[in-house]
């Protein structure tokens, strides 16, 4: 089964991901891609490979609704071993859902997650669950639920691999968008995304290949979303200029304008502090720390900011709340009130978005690139959007606009 010929089975766009999991490289494979881009093949493939290659390993195939596993994942694994060329190695087994390694008795269960509790009590009779393959990732709750599954399966055994298949939903700021873009930051993690333009042609067909073409001339944005696997956007994106992507040590150490800012908060707001590098020459804000706390008290937020602010720079805090202000003062931080005024929200959310980059490290400042991936405009009844910005999920940009106050004042306009 080792000496099977990959390049009869894989996509040549999955040969380097092959490698990686085949050489163990990380634990969890998010596979990103649109439509007949191979993703699906690819994880069934690497499914049954995984639990033939280790005697002590078996599988659990997930999707979140257990009624449309017969239909779709059992082909889709059934079709694997037959590429492979074991298809009479492996039993389908219809109640309960499974595939069965007869030279073994090593399985593939195959669950829904509508009831958690079958999950729980889910055991292999042989080995550990070394391989877990959530199908339709999008259609999860999101990471919480995920984290939780993993918790219940991922025990017993040392090495696990883990894959997430997904459509790009078409906003960015859809969770598994932005759980993906921070995946990539995170050791052990690989992301993987791929598009038909990847496939041989003649496993896709000549009618598939027409239609792509067809949805490409006429109508060129669903094409970009349901072929190629780009989240779009739903229109109502607000910060369209936005990159999330890890910011190494080597760039930081160039960083010469760097810009502070608090939003205050203590119960149900938190307190937020931004610290990022403002390029001025390519007009472009790079966001690397972020101290994102509820109930946070004064000694705790002045540690926090003598730690990455070593050097006693100002600091852009709203002047709303002078009395707050005042304690960091006296504590050292040199803080300079950033006053609110009329206008001040609209003109520096729009002074960001005509930036030419907002770049955010999603590991650093997780919450910043969560509010400004998915900070959108309200939409109406008319399928269109309401005017102004909304005033929900905004205490980070809040803080980046306080931090770039001198940067974007004009006469008439204070912050």
């Amino acid at each position: 089964m080792e000496n099977k010929e990959l390049s009869a089975v894989l996509a040549p766009s999955f040969y380097g991901l092959h490698r990686q999991i085949r050489n163990e490289k990380a634990t969890h494979y998010w596979m990103a891609g649109g439509r007949g881009s191979g993703k699906s093949s690819a994880a069934s493939v690497e499914v049954l490979l995984s639990v033939m290659r280790h005697p002590d390993a078996n599988g659990a195939v997930l999707r979140k609704v257990g009624a449309t596993l017969r239909d779709s994942v059992l082909g889709q694994l059934l079709w694997a071993a037959g590429v492979l060329g074991v298809r009479d190695l492996w039993e389908a087994r219809l109640s309960p859902l499974e595939l069965v390694f007869t030279p073994t008795g090593q399985k593939v269960f195959l669950r829904g997650v509508d009831d958690p509790r079958k999950l729980k009590s889910l055991r292999a009779e042989k080995g550990y669950i070394r391989c877990i393959w959530y199908e339709e990732a999008d259609e999860f709750s999101g990471p919480a639920e995920l984290r939780s599954i993993n918790q219940t399966l991922m025990r017993g055994g040392k090495k696990f691999t883990v894959f997430y298949t997904f459509n790009p939903p078409k906003s960015p700021a859809h969770w598994i968008n932005r759980e993906a873009a921070q995946a990539a930051c995170r050791p052990g993690t690989v992301v993987h995304r791929s598009d038909y333009r990847g496939m041989p042609k003649e496993w896709l067909g000549e009618a598939f290949l027409a239609e792509a073409e067809r949805l490409k001339a006429e109508k060129p944005e669903a094409y970009a979303h349901e072929y190629l696997g780009e989240a779009v956007g739903t229109g109502g994106e607000v910060f369209t200029n936005l990159t999330l992507r890890k910011i190494p040590e080597e760039e930081k150490a160039g960083f010469c304008r760097v810009k502070r800012g608090i939003d205050w908060g203590y119960g149900a707001d938190p307190f937020v502090y931004l610290a990022a590098e403002y390029d001025r020459k390519r007009g472009r804000l790079l966001l690397y720390h972020e101290f994102y706390k509820h109930r946070a008290g004064y000694e705790e937020i002045a540690r926090e900011i003598q730690e990455e602010n070593p050097l006693r720079e100002p600091v852009s805090a709203e002047s709303a709340e002078p009395r707050s202000n005042d304690e960091l003062k006296s504590r050292g931080i040199r803080v300079v009130p950033a006053k609110k005024g009329p206008g001040s929200v609209e003109h520096g959310i729009t002074w960001l978005q005509n930036l030419s980059e907002i770049v955010i490290d999603p590991e650093k400042c997780p919450n910043a690139a969560r509010e400004f991936s998915g900070y959108s405009l309200e939409p109406d009844r008319e399928g269109g959007f309401l005017s102004g910005f909304p005033d929900r999920d905004n205490h980070c940009i809040d803080a980046l606009r306080y931090a770039c106050e001198r940067e974007m004042r004009k006469p008439g306009i204070s912050f």
